[in-house]
């Protein structure tokens, strides 16, 4: 089957921002009395956008984020970015080996995803292909952001290999029709479980490298697909 059109999830899989932002959410939802433990939050909070984490909260503890609570993580994440947010391992440089059109579709709103490329120097690989959850009505793990991602780049789902670091994100693009890669070479791979919890959604394959990306990519466009 070809692929015509690789999507990345940004937070994770592209910049090594997820132990910064869980640090950042974990402190905001203590400010509003409820605890929650670092490895709780990655497993329930991981890949989802903020509406859903709150939504969540709402529901198991009757508060949801707060209007205060949003501005302070918004202002807290982008200082500690400005700080120490760097880009995975091996890209840009990967990027460039990849003969694919490109695009991002991250639960992120857009100002922060465009200050993540930025920040680590990505964003000339993804200029005017940027996808958010607030674009769509559903976020991951709902299949609407990565089908709203194929077809602004006019691509078939079924053409489409998406690259993704989370339970949510996998299971998106599975309900998508996509073929997907588990990436757990993000720093927040082990704390976050990640390795176990991916492998029970079978993606198409699990890398910790970047540098094995380009010869995955190779590779899945010779097999047949098997679902």
């Amino acid at each position: 089957m070809p692929i015509d059109l690789i999507i990345f999830d940004c937070d994770g899989v592209l910049v090594d921002s997820e132990p910064l932002a869980m640090q950042v959410l974990v402190d905001a939802i203590a400010e509003q009395g409820i605890t929650i433990a670092p490895e709780d939050a990655y497993r329930d909070f991981l890949g989802r956008s903020l509406s859903s984490i709150s939504a969540s909260l709402h529901d198991n503890h009757g508060a949801p984020l707060g209007p205060s609570a949003l501005q302070s993580m918004r202002t807290n994440l982008y200082a500690l970015y400005r700080q120490s947010l760097r880009a995975n391992p091996g890209l840009p440089e990967v990027l460039d080996l990849l003969k694919t059109p490109c695009c991002v579709a991250s639960s992120s709103m857009p100002e922060r995803i465009h200050l993540s490329l930025e920040l680590t120097g990505l964003l000339p690989h993804f200029a005017g292909h940027i996808y958010s959850a607030s674009m769509v009505d559903n976020g991951k793990p709902a299949p609407d952001l990565f089908l709203y991602a194929a077809s602004q780049m006019h691509v078939a789902p079924a053409n489409c290999l998406v690259i993704e670091d989370s339970p949510a994100g996998i299971t998106a693009a599975q309900r998508a029709g996509m073929r997907v890669l588990g990436y757990v070479g993000g720093s927040h791979a082990t704390p976050g479980g990640l390795r176990p919890a991916i492998t029970a959604l079978h993606p198409d394959a699990i890398f910790d490298d970047m540098h094995a990306l380009p010869d995955l990519v190779r590779s899945l466009r010779t097999e047949k697909r098997a679902r």
